[in-house]
């Protein structure tokens, strides 16, 4: 016997006419390319992003094609998100930190017909369009005085687009299971992979994001995404900000510190989301400023993700700010939520340090996810908080296969994607992530986290950032190598770096040395890149 109830397809402008109809006037504020602030309604971006769907109906845009962006976080990409989904037609966020053969590669894979770009992209857009065989039109985010002179087939002005249309237009209702976005991995192994998020998938996950044992956004936020757009759709924020009507704060490309400071005090930030390095950052432009008060700003509730947050960040957060950190574990191929680091009641009753360590973890499980870990040969192992082995995931909002079949069989027969992590849960759904599978350091055949280390190793005053990687060793086949950059200004040497690690871990855990380096190199997503560090420092013990 089936149910008697209505059934309504999940689809993503469902979230924007929501955010019209109740909340038109709340803001979304967005800084510029010039610095300055542009601010709209709700009711302004649902009205612009039906424009846009009219002119990609006069471009002959279809239903299923695929369309890119190149865009930084402003009220413009936005309305793609919208726009372009709501017609059908599929998102196509480009990372333009991407190398080069990177773009070229899934923009064409991709298949993409159009590419809407940022002008501060155009020399890079350029370069790249004699490369791109299936791209058709260019359309440039702006008015047509900030055209750049470039020699592109079709090259358009996206204001002029929205201009000639009258936003009278009613969103189209089609299958939910269609495909609404594009997202590649960031390919630090052979070419990039498509993740293809439906509406279906994308509607749940948002879902998800206003749930209060998640992100619990609601209307009485205002958001400070620092996750990019282009990043895994913001880890689906925009969407749960139309959802349910919440001020949206964009910061467009400028993350630096004296910038994000701005935001946070003169909109009113109550929830802001980004990767440990932007916190850091903030944090040192703050510490050569003088009478700054940050526990006079209305910042609540910090998520960070990306890559495990180190206590400092945890620390400064909740002592200078009155903030908490929600620590929230996921990947591409999750849309991306798969944990976030809220703590359940019985917790209350912890002391300070306790509750800390909770938060040290990369959070707990959320509904609508299932994880487990097993160890080499598949076999599951309990969930005790100990037994260390690779983490799978299956649900929902996680993908079944990569786009047009890459990377062969995705999942197993039961569904379960392997993330690549290692690490331990417990009874209550919290998770640890060790470290990635191809990262940990396997001493004498006893695994050594080198992100614990890491997180340690930020923690001293002297230093930026950190990455530990596996050295080869005669006896013990590998041992951890301590790389670090410091703060301006500042300098540490291998005893002192050693000695603050020394109370912190067990002795066979410290690092074997330690090698004080002017710049990490980073993948295109900001994270620390370090098969290439593996690549130039792995025989560093072995030389003597």
């Amino acid at each position: 016997m089936l149910g008697l109830m209505q059934q309504r397809e999940l689809l993503i402008s469902s979230f924007l006419d929501y955010a019209e109809a109740y909340h038109p006037r709340v803001e979304v504020v967005s800084r510029l390319r010039d610095g300055t602030l542009h601010r709209i309604g709700w009711g302004g971006i649902a009205d612009r992003a039906r424009r846009l769907a009219q002119a990609l109906q006069r471009l002959g845009i279809r239903r299923g094609a695929r369309v890119a962006t190149l865009a930084w976080n402003t009220h413009r990409h936005l309305e793609l998100f919208f726009g372009v989904t709501g017609s059908g037609i599929v998102l196509h966020t480009v990372n333009p930190r991407l190398f080069p053969e990177q773009l070229r590669y899934i923009i064409d894979h991709a298949e993409n017909g159009v590419v809407f770009f940022d002008v501060e992209f155009a020399g890079l857009v350029a370069d790249l369009a004699p490369h791109l065989p299936t791209v058709h039109t260019y359309v440039a985010l702006g008015v047509r005085d900030e055209l750049p002179d470039l020699a592109l087939p079709n090259l358009l002005a996206y204001e002029d687009l929205l201009a000639a249309e009258d936003g009278d237009f009613a969103w189209p209702m089609f299958d939910e299971n269609s495909a609404s976005s594009l997202c590649y991995t960031s390919g630090t192994t052979g070419n990039p992979k498509g993740v293809l998020y439906s509406h279906r998938s994308t509607v749940l996950h948002t879902f998800s994001l206003m749930a209060v044992d998640t992100m619990a956004i609601s209307a009485r936020e205002t958001l400070l995404p620092c996750a990019p757009l282009f990043h895994v759709n913001c880890w689906g924020i925009p969407y749960a900000a139309a959802g349910t009507g919440a001020k949206l704060v964009l910061p467009g490309s400028r993350l630096d510190g004296e910038s994000l400071w701005e935001l946070l005090r003169d909109e009113g930030v109550t929830f802001a989301a980004a990767v440990p390095t932007v916190w850091l950052t903030l944090f040192a432009w703050m510490e050569r400023q003088a009478d700054l008060n940050p526990g006079a700003l209305k910042l609540r509730r910090v998520l960070s993700g990306g890559t495990a947050v180190p206590r400092v960040v945890i620390d400064t957060l909740r002592d200078r700010f009155g903030a908490t950190l929600l620590q929230a574990w996921g990947m591409t191929e999750l849309s991306p939520l798969g944990t976030v680091g809220n703590l359940l009641p019985r917790h209350d009753a912890l002391d300070e340090e306790a509750r800390t360590a909770l938060r040290l973890k990369q959070g707990r499980t959320i509904y609508g996810i299932e994880l487990r870990v097993v160890d080499e040969a598949g076999r599951p192992l309990p969930r005790d908080g100990t037994s260390v082995g690779l983490i799978q995931a299956r649900g929902p909002w996680v993908l079944s296969g990569y786009f047009k079949g890459d990377g062969g069989q995705a999942v197993d027969a039961d569904g379960w994607f392997g993330t690549g992590d290692v690490g331990t849960l417990d009874a209550d759904g919290f998770l640890t992530i060790t470290d990635r599978a191809k990262d940990v350091v396997k001493s004498g055949g006893e695994w050594i986290s080198s992100i614990e280390l890491e997180n340690l190793a930020v923690g001293h005053p002297a230093v930026q950032e950190a990455a530990v990687i596996a050295a080869r060793h005669a006896r013990w086949q590998e041992r951890p190598l301590l790389l670090v950059t410091c703060k301006e200004g500042r300098s540490v040497t291998k005893a002192e770096l050693l000695a603050f690690l020394a109370p912190k871990v067990a002795k066979w855990w410290l690092p074997d040395d330690v090698i004080c380096v002017d710049a990490m190199p980073h993948t295109a997503t900001g994270k620390v890149q370090k098969a290439r560090l593996r690549s130039e420092y792995a025989d560093w013990l072995e030389r003597g």
